[in-house]
């Protein structure tokens, strides 16, 4: 089971009853849980911005685990940082599908950021995300299939989001 990192605002801050976190951090943690990642969790720990954060790596091939399904579903915002490997993961794609149903189901805020990668390939599934899809592709068996359009829809309609551009500075 993951132990998230879960900070708790201060009691000055308001929440929402329909929201257990303000924020859900959505990324690859072999492109950005050392660097970019964690700095954008410390910065939203500091505003007292209630954030859920899973510090595990996720084991391969396993589904996606209950308790990340439903905090996804119970945060106000999701904040998704699209890396070159983003695609490359079931798990994130996993993810990525069910912040897309909030958004349209719960008024979830969904706000992409495009670290190292152009938000283009992102939409369209080209270039390194292109690479991954392919990947997934492979053998894919009926029930697989379906599931990789659902990842795809879900991409393409995060990377038509205003988001912001992040490099490596």
């Amino acid at each position: 089971m993951a132990s998230p990192s879960i900070q708790r605002p201060s009691s000055s801050s308001t929440s929402h009853s329909q929201w257990s976190y303000d924020v859900f951090l959505s990324f690859r943690g072999e492109d950005t849980r050392k660097s970019f990642t964690d700095h954008l969790y410390s910065a939203l720990i500091r505003n007292n911005i209630h954030t859920f954060r899973d510090d595990e790596e996720l084991p391969r091939g396993e589904e996606i685990a209950p308790e990340l399904l439903k905090a996804i579903e119970e945060s106000r915002i999701a904040i998704i940082v699209f890396s070159k490997t983003y695609a490359h993961s079931k798990w994130c794609l996993d993810e990525l599908v069910k912040i897309m149903e909030c958004k349209e189901e719960r008024g979830q805020i969904v706000i992409p950021i495009f670290y190292n990668v152009d938000p283009s390939e992102v939409r369209k599934q080209t270039g390194i995300c292109g690479e991954a899809f392919t990947r997934h592709e492979e053998n894919a068996d009926e029930e697989r299939k379906e599931k990789i359009r659902k990842w795809r829809t879900a991409m393409e309609q995060a990377g038509n989001l205003a988001g912001h551009v992040a490099e490596n500075r």
